[in-house]
Formats: C-alpha cells, sequence, structure tokens
C-alpha cells in the first residue's frame, strides 16, 4: 500500500499523466478536424480512459496537497485546490448534466428536447406483450473512414482495446431471449451521419440478423424493425426524447442579412416561458445572450431554412456554481502567489535581484502588476470645476499656442512605431489622433503637433478643453450640457468620484445589432472610441518611440511607461532620465531645454535602432506630405469644380448657340491639374508607405477617383458632360473616404466589443504569449550559451540567471493564459450557456496550460532539476502557442478559425526554424550538467 501511496503522490506521476492529458487532447484536435465532434469524443474527451486520467491527476494532486502540507502556504494551497474543485465541478456536469437540442416553429410550444447523446433503444413486441430495453452508449471507432477525393476507401484501424468497444447484453422476456451484440462501428466523414453507423447482430430463436444503424446528433434514430416470425424487433440508434418540466412557445423567429448578401449577420427567437405554476415571462434568445431557467440554460444555435423555426441547444448544469467557485479561487491564488513572499516567484525574484541589471526586470514586472504614476493621476484627477479653471485655462492656451510652435515642429519629427509595425514621424500619428477627436486637423489656432503635445505634457489641463466632436442633440441631454456645444471635454463624462458617466448607455450600445443602433448609439461607441484614444493619449501608450539596446525582440519600439519599466541598466536610466526632462520642460515651459530633449531623444533613436530608423529624407517626405494635405484639398476641389462643371455642361446642352470647345478646353487644363496632383499625392504615398496605394479601404476609394478622372482625362476629354460626370464621381468617392476618416491605425487601437467578458478573457489571455515568447527566447539563448560554456566558467552564472529570469517569465506566463481561458469559460457560459465545447482554439489553449504546468513542475524530478532540461523545455513548449496562435487559424476548422477548405502549405522557413532549434538542442547536450538550485 505504501508503494501504491508512493507511486500515486509523486511528482512523476504528476508528469506522466500531465502528458497523457496535453498529448490526448491534441491529437483529438486532428481527429475532430477530420472525422468530426463526435468521433473526437467518442476516442477522447468523453472515453473512460481520458476521464480516467483527470480522475487519477485529481487524486494526485489532492495527495500531493496532503503530502507537502500546502495549507501552510495559502497562495499555494489555493491555487493548487482549485484545480479539485473546478474537476469536481466539471465531474457533476458531466454525470449529471445534460445536453440536448430543441426545435420549435413559430407559433408552436415544445416541452420536449433531443439528447446530445447518443442511445440504443430497443423495443420488442409479441402478440399479447411489448417490451422496452435501452442502452446509453458512446461507441468506440474501430473503423475509420476517410475521404479521397469523390470516393472513399475504408481502413482498419484498431483505435483502442476490443474490450471497450464490445458489448453484449441478453433481452428475455417469457419464455425467449433477445441476444443483442456489437460488430462494429463505422466512422463516417465529417458532417454526414455524425453519430456514426453501429452495427449489431440480433440473435433470437436460433436465429441471427445483422443490423446497420445509422445515427445522427440532435435527432431520433432511423427505426429499424425486424421479424422473427412471432415477434418483431425495433431497433433506433441516435437521439432520445426528453421531457423539460416547462415549455416554450416561440412567437417569432428573426433573421438578419448582411445588405445584399444572403449571409445571415444575427439571428434571435422570441420566446415565452410557459411554467408549471402557470407563470409565463417573455424573452429574446440570440447570440451572446442565453435564456436560464433553473438548471437549464437555452442559446440560440441555428434556424430553419424557411426561416420559420428555430434550434435552441440546451444545457442542464448542476456544476455550475462549484466550477465558479473553482475559477475564483484559481484566480484568487495565482494572483496572490506572485505577490506570496514565500513563492517561487519571490524566490527568483530575488535571485535576479541580486545580479547586475535585474533589478529593472523585477521591477517591471511588479510595475505590471500595480497602478502606475500617471494611471494614478488619471484617477484622481476628476471632477474639475471648469468655471474656476477657465480663465486659467484660457491663458495657457494662448500662450501655449504662441510658444511651442518651434518645439511642437520638432517634436513632430520623432519617429514612432505603428501596432503593425510601420515607421513613421510622430507627426503622421498626431494628424491621426486630433482628426479623429476634433474631426479637423487644427484647433485653438494650433496644429495637430502642438495639441498633442499638450495632451501628453498637460493632461490635468488638456482633460478640461473642449475638443471631443459630439453631435447628438439626446447625447447632450444625457450628458447635462446646453444643446449649442459641439465639442466637449474629457473630465466632462466622469462623476465627482471618478465614474464614467456613460457606462450603461455604451454597454447598451454595444450590445446592439448594428442595423439597430440609432443615431444616439453609433455616437456613444464613437465618443466612447475618442475617450479610449483621449486616454491613451494622456498616458502616452500611443507613443513607441523608444527602441531597446542589445533587445531579442524583433526591433520592437516602447512607449514611454514600457520603457521606463522594461529597460535595464544604464539604458534604462537614460531612458527614463529622457523622458522625465523632456516633460518637466515642456511643463515649465523651458522652450530651449525642451528642443535639447527631443534632439537627444531622436539621437538615441538614430543610434540604437538604426536597423530600422527610416532615413531623414522619408521624414521629411512624410512630415511634407501631411502639411500638404494633397487628398482633402483635392475632394474639396473636384467637389466644387465637378458642380461647376455639371451646371455649365447643362447650360450648353440646354443652349445649343453656345460654343463649349474653348470652356471644354479650359476644364480640362482644370481637371488635368487637379489629376496630376491626384496622381502625385498616389505616387507620394507609395513612397511614403512602401506599397502600392490601394491595399485599404481608404487608399481603394482614392484609387476609384483616380481612375474614375483618368477616364475622363484620357478618353473622355471631348465631352463636357463626360468630364463633369467623372470628377463628380471622383469627387463623390473623395468624400466618401474623408467623410468616414478610415484609419486602421486609430480605430483599430481600441475596437468596441459587444462582450466585456471577451474583451477581458482575450486581453488576457494573450498577454500571456509575450511573456512564453520571452522564455523561448530565453531558452534558445541558454542553449547557445552551453554549447560554448567549456573552459569558460562565467557563462555559467549567465545560464542560471538567464534561467531564472526565463522562469519568471514563465510563471507570469502561465498565470495569465490559465486566469484568462477560465475568464473565457466564464463569458462562454453565461453567453453560450457552455463553458467548454473542446473546440480547436480551446483545445489547444488548454493544452499550452497543461504543457506549462509541466515544464515548471520538471523540477521536483531530480532528473530533470537542471537549467539546461528547463531551457530545452520552455523553447519546445513555445510550440504549442504558436499551435494555438497560428496552427488552429489555419489548420483545424472551430469557432475560432480562419481554415476553410484544404490548410495553406507550411511555409519553408517553419521547416528552417524548427531545424535550427533541434541542432542546437543537439549541440549543447554534451555540456549540459547543470543543476538548478
Amino acid at each position: 500500500m505504501k508503494k501504491i501511496s508512493q507511486l500515486l503522490f509523486s511528482f512523476k506521476t504528476t508528469l506522466f499523466l500531465l502528458a497523457i492529458l496535453a498529448i490526448g487532447a491534441g491529437v483529438a484536435t486532428f481527429i475532430e478536424n477530420d472525422f468530426g465532434t463526435s468521433t473526437a469524443r467518442v476516442l477522447v474527451y468523453n472515453n473512460i480512459w481520458y476521464e480516467a486520467a483527470l480522475v487519477l491527476t485529481t487524486i494526485n494532486l489532492i495527495g500531493i496537497i496532503i503530502k507537502f502540507k500546502m495549507w501552510k502556504n495559502p497562495a499555494r494551497f489555493i491555487f493548487h485546490l482549485s484545480f479539485v474543485v473546478i474537476l469536481l465541478g466539471a465531474g457533476a456536469t458531466r454525470y449529471i448534466g445534460y445536453e440536448g437540442i430543441m426545435h420549435i416553429r413559430e407559433g408552436f410550444t415544445e416541452n420536449k428536447m433531443m439528447s446530445l447523446e447518443p442511445y440504443l433503444q430497443i423495443k420488442i413486441k409479441q402478440e399479447n406483450a411489448s417490451f422496452y430495453k435501452e442502452y446509453q452508449k458512446e461507441f468506440a471507432a474501430a473503423i475509420l473512414r476517410k475521404g479521397m477525393g469523390d470516393e472513399a476507401s475504408i481502413g482498419i484501424v484498431e483505435l483502442l482495446s476490443e474490450y471497450q468497444n464490445r458489448f453484449e447484453h441478453d433481452i428475455k422476456f417469457n419464455d425467449k431471449t433477445l441476444n443483442v451484440k456489437y460488430v462494429n462501428y463505422l466512422v463516417s466523414k465529417k458532417g454526414k451521419a455524425e453519430m456514426g453507423i453501429l452495427t449489431v447482430d440480433l440473435t433470437l430463436n436460433g436465429q441471427t440478423k445483422t443490423v446497420r444503424l445509422p445515427g445522427k446528433r440532435g435527432q431520433p434514430g432511423i427505426p429499424k424493425i425486424e421479424d422473427f416470425g412471432d415477434t418483431i424487433v425495433t431497433l433506433e440508434y441516435g437521439s432520445k426524447t426528453l421531457e423539460l418540466p416547462f415549455s416554450i412557445t416561440l412567437r417569432d423567429f428573426q433573421l438578419d442579412r448582411y445588405p445584399g448578401s444572403m449571409a445571415p449577420s444575427s439571428y434571435a427567437s422570441e420566446v415565452t416561458v410557459n411554467k408549471n405554476d402557470n407563470k409565463q415571462y417573455d424573452y429574446r434568445i440570440f447570440m451572446n445572450r442565453t435564456l436560464h431557467e433553473g438548471n437549464f440554460l437555452f442559446f440560440q444555435s441555428s434556424y430553419d431554412q424557411d426561416e420559420k423555426g428555430t434550434i435552441l441547444s440546451v444545457n442542464n448544469d448542476p456544476g455550475k456554481w462549484p466550477t465558479y467557485l473553482g475559477y475564483f479561487l484559481l484566480t484568487l491564488g495565482l494572483i496572490w502567489n506572485l505577490f506570496d513572499k514565500k513563492s517561487r516567484f519571490w524566490k527568483m525574484t530575488k535571485y535576479v535581484s541580486t545580479r547586475n541589471a535585474a533589478a529593472a526586470f523585477i521591477t517591471a514586472i511588479i510595475l505590471g502588476l500595480s497602478p502606475n504614476s500617471l494611471q494614478a493621476e488619471e484617477q484622481n484627477n476628476h471632477g474639475i470645476d471648469f468655471e474656476k479653471t477657465k480663465n486659467d485655462m484660457t491663458a495657457y492656451l494662448e500662450n501655449f499656442q504662441k510658444a511651442s510652435k518651434e518645439t511642437a515642429e520638432k517634436f513632430s519629427k520623432i519617429v514612432v512605431q505603428s501596432n503593425g509595425g510601420r515607421m513613421k514621424p510622430l507627426n503622421s500619428l498626431n494628424h491621426e489622433i486630433v482628426s479623429k477627436l476634433t474631426g479637423k486637423s487644427s484647433m485653438f489656432g494650433m496644429n495637430s503637433d502642438q495639441i498633442v503635445l499638450g495632451m501628453l505634457t498637460r493632461p490635468e489641463v488638456w482633460r478640461n478643453v473642449k475638443m471631443l466632436k459630439i453631435k447628438t442633440p439626446k447625447l447632450k441631454k444625457v450628458l447635462g450640457i446646453e444643446q449649442s456645444r459641439k465639442y466637449l471635454a474629457f473630465g466632462e463624462v466622469f462623476d465627482k468620484d471618478g465614474k464614467y458617466i456613460l457606462t450603461k448607455e455604451a454597454q447598451n450600445a454595444s450590445m446592439a445589432k448594428p442595423n439597430e443602433r440609432g443615431t444616439f448609439e453609433r455616437e456613444i461607441i464613437k465618443l466612447d472610441e475618442k475617450l479610449n484614444i483621449s486616454y491613451l493619449v494622456y498616458n502616452g501608450n500611443l507613443f513607441r518611440m523608444f527602441p531597446q539596446q542589445n533587445a531579442n525582440d524583433n526591433n520592437r519600439w516602447y512607449n514611454p511607461l514600457e520603457a521606463m519599466n522594461t529597460f535595464t541598466g544604464d539604458n534604462q536610466v537614460a531612458i527614463e532620465s529622457l523622458i522625465r526632462g523632456f516633460i518637466n520642460s515642456v511643463i515649465s515651459e523651458n522652450w530651449e531645454l525642451s528642443n535639447k530633449f527631443i534632439d537627444m531623444i531622436i539621437q538615441y533613436q538614430t543610434k540604437v535602432g538604426a536597423d530600422i530608423m527610416p532615413p531623414q529624407s522619408q521624414i521629411d517626405n512624410e512630415i511634407m506630405f501631411n502639411k500638404l494635405s494633397i487628398f482633402p484639398k483635392l475632394t474639396v476641389a473636384y467637389m466644387l469644380l465637378g458642380l461647376i462643371m455639371l451646371i455649365v455642361a447643362f447650360i450648353v446642352v440646354f443652349n445649343p448657340k453656345i460654343k463649349p470647345k474653348k470652356t471644354t478646353f479650359v476644364f480640362f487644363i482644370l481637371l488635368a491639374i487637379l489629376f496630376a496632383l491626384h496622381t502625385f499625392g498616389m505616387g507620394f504615398r507609395w513612397i511614403i508607405s512602401g506599397h502600392a496605394p490601394w491595399s485599404d479601404t481608404y487608399e481603394s476609394l482614392l484609387y476609384i477617383s483616380w481612375s474614375a478622372v483618368f477616364a475622363a482625362v484620357i478618353f473622355f476629354r471631348k465631352s463636357l458632360l463626360a468630364l463633369s460626370a467623372g470628377v463628380i464621381v471622383a469627387g463623390i468617392f473623395m468624400f466618401t473616404a474623408h467623410l468616414t476618416s478610415i484609419d486602421p491605425q486609430i480605430t483599430n487601437l481600441v475596437p468596441v466589443l459587444k462582450s466585456y467578458w471577451l474583451t477581458i478573457h482575450v486581453s488576457v489571455l494573450t498577454a500571456s504569449y509575450g511573456f512564453f515568447g520571452l522564455g523561448a527566447i530565453l531558452g534558445f539563448m541558454s542553449l547557445i550559451m552551453f554549447i560554448f560554456r567549456k573552459g569558460r566558467p562565467h557563462l555559467d552564472e549567465n545560464i542560471k540567471y538567464i534561467t531564472a529570469i526565463n522562469e519568471i517569465a514563465l510563471i507570469i506566463g502561465l498565470s495569465a493564459i490559465t486566469i484568462g481561458n477560465f475568464l473565457g469559460g466564464v463569458w462562454a457560459n453565461e453567453s453560450w450557456g457552455r463553458y467548454w465545447g473542446w473546440d480547436p482554439k480551446e483545445t489547444w489553449a488548454y493544452v499550452s496550460i497543461v504543457v506549462y504546468v509541466l515544464v515548471l513542475h520538471l523540477r521536483f524530478v531530480k532528473i530533470f532539476n537542471n537549467q539546461f532540461v528547463f531551457s530545452v523545455a520552455s523553447l519546445l513548449a513555445f510550440a504549442t502557442i504558436l499551435m494555438t496562435y497560428f496552427g488552429v487559424n489555419f489548420y483545424l476548422s472551430g469557432m475560432h478559425s480562419y481554415a476553410t477548405g484544404d490548410p495553406v502549405p507550411i511555409p519553408m522557413w517553419v521547416y528552417y526554424v524548427t531545424a535550427t532549434v533541434f541542432v542546437t538542442i543537439a549541440l549543447a547536450y554534451k555540456n549540459k550538467d547543470l543543476t538548478i538550485k
């Protein structure tokens, strides 16, 4: 017994079980991709071997908690115990709860649903009696059917032991016995008979008949009737009808399509719930809005082709609250662990902090988890008395407008890196920001560079400046401002306690379907976006202007806060001095000193970011392009000229005495000049952007306008009507481009999402990828050091140092991905009625969690407790993240996937990188002996 407990509660067993869980789930995603969800559930997720692994993992975890008396360390105890609670909740959901599908036609009432799981139902009828027998069985596949072009080839693949597949039952009735024996189970191609085809042998009165029973998820089985003379046997394999304790009436099914398309944009069911106590209520079910009635959850799944009926997925979940409790304990424990000074995390940070240039890294992590000074300032500057500060603010703006021109011009030449990696002068970003906020390129007699310079350096003043464009009277009324106002100040949307006044309205507007949003809702969304952009400007988060010295981060540049919190050593000191010196000099209006700091920032960029720093000529060209503002001016010119040409053309048409030859030639020359300017602008944009100027919506509108004028000037130059028509078309398209203010850099920074749960889930989960990427890079770096460590003892200390940082990064990454993943489960359950559907993206996120848990627990097994193993593991583990992020999107189908049809070929660089990684590991192996302490 002692040996069994030692084996069961050992870390070797932990690692073995984790490996089984990860490999099994990963393989299941490929099974699901080829053979459907039902097959993956049958073979893996709902199979006894996988469930046994989960149960053993739970037992192993409980034993380790007891063995190591984890309750003495509350943080560690809570987050380890949370997994036990989550698994117990999942067990309740799995074995007590059930899922099904309810189909209702408009005007009809339904109180039954079809089970999601398959049942084998057998009815026996004799002359004087009837018998009924039912079996629920998830049949493991013994044969896989693979599609090959238009033909199907059948290959026998023994996936599991035969005893898992076989069953045999004797059904006794009167003086007879019917023997039912399993023969095989065929898995059909995905999308066809999803439950597969079950084949059984029936033996009665010495006669045996083989019966094939096709099944389909969510539908009753096709009855198969076998006649044994005096006995009739009816078999069905498929979903079973289940009765609910209440009924639902479908009053109306609503489906909206995208304009000009048959593709649905949304669909909803207007239902009435009829309870047994004669009480009823109405409810609207649509995506992200689930009906809760008792333990039952109903969410919109599909609809009938004639759009007169709805299909609702149903989930009865008694494990919800235990699962939610586990999620809460998990989040609490993981966050607490990062601040617990007895934790492994703090042990590693303490070790790292004793090394040179390491303190800044740890400080960056802590600061990343704590409110920074600028954000704290944001929370303490609401509730400004606008009337009291009006005179001071006016004086400041007048003085700033006159004195800041030279500094703002120099400020505009600082290079920033966009989220997409494009290097551009700050002037471009400033123009985009001000245009988005105000609808203008300048305001208060100041250009965009001056305005952004002020917002960045004096946010406490500029948050009270009325510069956010607002139109809707209803919104003005909600905010309590006069109807004559055209602009709003940032601080006016917060009350005296710093709370956002429009929280409820913004949420309602975001949740509304696009075609249901009125002027008020659209204005709310626009204002919400402007406020977010303003906030990012005040905190400096938009300005990625600082490259990191000797960084292995693919030439990523950092915003001021990131730079101060991330950079290390002298680099960090220099950056902090530049940032604080520049801001303080602008605040004190020491413009000469401000100019010097800007020069030093540009010098720093030129030196440290030389690899991707654009040449000065390109910077000057882009600033010139922005100042010329060719396309907005062309829009006005096209509109005016087109209107004049159209009037003149009609005058000429209606007055044949007028000879239009000279008039047409004059208009042709004017239009040719505008066309030349348009062509120059397109070419200039091509040079600046580095790509053809028709790669996005804005550029395509410019190009359509250009082509319209091109056609008019080249082919229809002798027709005044044709010329006027061409220029009017150009004007309309140009006007549309600038009316919509299309600018991916700004509008994509703060996307408005319908579900706040989704926002939290994605932001937290994907934040972990950076930490895991850092871990992979650090692992690779340490392996390079292993290759050359013989005879170089100083490399050993560097390896230990890098490995410690690596472990810190992985702990943070694992905490983030775990919390983010389970928050996604809460969102999915609240939105769709289930927290886990084994979608490939979900599954690979789960695989990533399990793999990184395994990596961080390798040190508990003596043979794996060394820097080499940890470095290799952290490097290879990143493959699960790559699979989650790229592989699922392009190679596996699912609701998170972009894959359609045949997957795209794997790029050659993937093979090169993979080969490089394994060659490096092989070369480092000979010098692997270095032990973690």
